[in-house]
C-alpha cells in the first residue's frame, strides 16, 4: 500500500493511539494531534510520528494545527477524526454545559477539521475521511442523551459528504464501535461499579453482555477496520457506516 499523510485527532490514547501505533508501523506519516503534551510527545518519539498539540474544539487553532502537520509531513490524504468525549446522565440532569462539551468534541471539531482539509484533497484528487463514531449512532441508548445525538450527527455528516464528495476521489466513512477496550470503556464500567454497588468485575461484565460475542471490541480491530478502506482499491466504499460491535446493533 502506498504511505500516506495521516492526520489523527485524539491520538494520545485509547483508539487514537492504537490507529498512530498501527498505521505509522504500515509506514505512513502520522501526525498526532491530542490535548495531552507528555503523552502525545511520548508517542510521537516511538512511532516517529508528528505531536501536534490540540484542543479540537478550538476553532481558530484548526487551520495552523492543519497547515503544520502539512507543512512536515506533507499534504493530508487521511484524516481520522477520533476524539471524543462520552458522559452519562438522565435527561433531566443532562445540563447546556454537558450537552455543549459533546457536541463540540464530537460534532464540531470533526465539521471544522473536514472544512480545512477536504479542500485540499479534493484538489489533489485523493483523500479518504473516516470518522471514528459509535454504534451510539446507529441505536439510542438511555442515559445518554448528548452522546447519542453527537453521533448520530456524525454519521449524517459522513453520509452528507459522501454524497458531496463523491465525484471527487475523497471517500468519507465511519466506523461505529460498540464499547472499546480503552480507557474510556474503564470510565463506563467505573461508573456503572459506582452507581450500582456493583464490583468492577460484574461492572465490566455488564458492558460484555452488551454484545451477542460477549466481550469488548479491541482496539486492533479499529485499526483493522481503518486500514481497510485506505487503499486505491476500497474507492467504492463511501459513505457506509460500519457497525464494530460484535453484531450488537442487531438486537
Amino acid at each position: 500500500m502506498q504511505a500516506r499523510t495521516v492526520f489523527i485527532t485524539g491520538a494520545s490514547r485509547g483508539i487514537g493511539a492504537a490507529l498512530a501505533r498501527g498505521l505509522a508501523a504500515d509506514g505512513h506519516r502520522v501526525a498526532l494531534a491530542a490535548r495531552d503534551g507528555d503523552a502525545l510527545v511520548e508517542l510521537a518519539a516511538e512511532t516517529g510520528g508528528l505531536a501536534v498539540p490540540l484542543d479540537v474544539t478550538d476553532g481558530a487553532a484548526l487551520p495552523a494545527a492543519v497547515a503544520a502537520a502539512e507543512a512536515a509531513l506533507g499534504p493530508i490524504e487521511v484524516l481520522i477524526n477520533n476524539a471524543g468525549v462520552s458522559g452519562s446522565a438522565p435527561l433531566a440532569r443532562t445540563d447546556d454545559a454537558l450537552w455543549a462539551r459533546t457536541l463540540a468534541v464530537n460534532l464540531e471539531a470533526p465539521f471544522r477539521l473536514c472544512r480545512a482539509v477536504v479542500p485540499g484533497m479534493v484538489e489533489r484528487g485523493f483523500g479518504r475521511v473516516i470518522f471514528i463514531a459509535s454504534n451510539a449512532g446507529l441505536t439510542g441508548y438511555a442515559y445518554t442523551s448528548a452522546y447519542c445525538a453527537s453521533k448520530h450527527g456524525v454519521i449524517g455528516l459522513c453520509r452528507a459528504l459522501a454524497v458531496e464528495l463523491a465525484r471527487s476521489g475523497v471517500t468519507v466513512n465511519a466506523i461505529c464501535p460498540g464499547f472499546v477496550d480503552t480507557p474510556m470503556a474503564q470510565a463506563a464500567v467505573d461508573t456503572i461499579a459506582r452507581t450500582t454497588g456493583r464490583d468492577p468485575a460484574q461492572a465490566r461484565q455488564a458492558l460484555e453482555r452488551l454484545s451477542p460475542q460477549r466481550r469488548l471490541i479491541e482496539p486492533a480491530e479499529v485499526v483493522h477496520a481503518v486500514r481497510s478502506l485506505l487503499p486505491e482499491a476500497a474507492r467504492g466504499i463511501n459513505g457506509h457506516a460500519l457497525a464494530l460491535d460484535g453484531g450488537q446493533t442487531l438486537y
